[in-house]
């Protein structure tokens, strides 16, 4: 396994659904969990249902805000449990956990998986800073899962896919390395040459939002980042020159 996960818990509410997901953490082979302004306070209930889990549990950092818990990682994903077919609908587009498995198979890097609180999810602010979100397909007259049994789906997914490994088997993929850092201010820069473009300032979020998405099915390489980041500037000497 390549690819490094952290759990990311927004506003936990409660601290058995924490424990239990230490447990799945240790299962399925995540290293970090990190808790968001919890709600919850991690008591014995907490402890009983972590069992093998129980140093991840301990070990886990709590953070007051979504940004600091995304500190160092290069690849953020959310979870939603609401899906939308359309392609427009950029802030729930989302793919399944086998594809997330696949995605994350060639990848070395530091990769956050996150969940949003038991009552309501996670909010349009915290969506939108995810480089791609993960629905688990269920029934349509009852689709939320709790928030431990939908981490546990995941890190099984992702845990499969990354662990499929065999002498028999073709070689692996070229690792693809990841640098959250150039990834970012790739956007950055993105956002400040759109702002320049005249695009309607009205449409601007979705664009921007269209761009971390594809971005973030892509998974490009910091050198393809460094390229593209490249690009961006040669554009912007012509637009200085041409237009002033």
């Amino acid at each position: 396994m390549s690819a490094r996960l952290r759990v990311v818990l927004v506003r936990p509410k409660e601290d058995g659904n924490v424990g239990a997901i230490a447990r799945a953490a240790r299962n399925f082979g995540a290293s970090e969990l990190v808790l968001v302004a919890p709600r919850a306070k991690l008591g014995p209930e907490a402890r009983r249902r972590s069992m093998g889990g129980l140093g991840i549990l301990k070990a886990a950092a709590i953070v007051p805000t979504f940004a600091k818990a995304l500190d160092g990682c290069d690849l953020v994903v959310g979870t939603t449990d609401t899906s939308t077919g359309r392609s427009h609908a950029y802030l729930r587009r989302s793919i399944g956990p086998e594809r997330l498995g696949e995605m994350l198979r060639p990848i070395e890097g530091r990769v956050a998986l996150v969940f949003g609180p038991e009552d309501n999810g996670l909010g349009r602010g915290e969506l939108a800073r995810c480089d791609l979100l993960v629905h688990i397909p269920a029934r349509r007259d009852f689709p939320t899962l709790n928030v431990s049994h939908a981490a546990a789906v995941l890190l099984y997914a992702v845990n499969r896919a990354l662990g499929l490994e065999a002498e028999e088997n073709t070689p692996e993929p070229e690792a693809i390395l990841l640098e959250g850092r150039t990834k970012e201010l790739f956007l950055l820069r993105l956002g400040e040459l759109i702002g320049r473009t005249g695009y309607p300032p009205h449409k601007r979020r979705g664009l921007e939002l269209l761009f971390r998405r594809v971005l973030g099915r892509s998974t490009p390489t910091e050198a393809e980042y460094r390229m593209l980041l490249g690009f961006l500037r040669e554009i912007d000497r012509w637009a200085k020159k041409t237009h002033g």
